[in-house]
């Protein structure tokens, strides 16, 4: 009997409590603003967000012309690896490994689509994978002239990856992706 007592004393007897909502935090997206990506020893140019910086891949393996667009507001980076073709059994290796390295994704992603890239006046074709679910990288494109140019770039989250939690800025930077991809041509 007492701890009944206790028990409706220590509820203070209210029955219109209420569980606070979930909240978000705010995401404050910069203004949309190009810049072009003209290096003197890449055989490429595009344009990119004013608000991200390129960066040289540091990797110990990496070749010249790897490059890294960090979205440091985002903790984000797209991974950019340019390969020159020297051979037709080379070009349909890079194409292969794209493939690959991005249906890789398929353990945690809910579906991939392919989308075919195609700009014949400016020598551009490539494929992008859109990628939807946890998986880590969400976006991965080539792009290649067929004949002595290859660029691939993989778009990852520098933490761990959660699709709702990321939804807003991953919409937010392919539009950059696409900008980008629009805007490329070979030197």
């Amino acid at each position: 009997m007492v701890a009944a007592v206790l028990m409706l004393s220590a509820c203070g007897g209210s029955a219109d409590y209420a569980p606070k909502p979930r909240g978000f935090f705010r995401i404050n997206f910069p203004d949309k603003a190009y810049q072009t990506y003209n290096s003197t020893g890449c055989p490429f140019t595009f344009d990119y967000p004013k608000y991200a910086a390129i960066e040289p891949d540091r990797n110990p393996k990496a070749k010249p012309c790897w490059l890294n667009m960090q979205y440091k507001q985002f903790n984000a980076t797209l991974h950019l690896s340019y390969q020159p073709v020297t051979s037709k059994k080379e070009f349909n290796q890079l194409v292969e490994d794209a493939h690959k390295l991005s249906f890789k994704h398929t353990v945690k992603a809910n579906w991939i689509d392919q989308g075919i890239i195609r700009y014949p006046e400016r020598n551009i074709y490539g494929i992008y994978y859109t990628i939807d679910g946890n998986a880590a990288s969400s976006a991965q494109f080539f792009l290649t002239d067929s004949t002595k140019h290859y660029l691939r770039g993989a778009l990852y989250f520098n933490s761990e990856p959660r699709l709702d939690s990321i939804q807003p800025v991953l919409t937010f930077i392919k539009k950059d992706v696409d900008v980008m991809i629009k805007s490329f041509k070979w030197k």
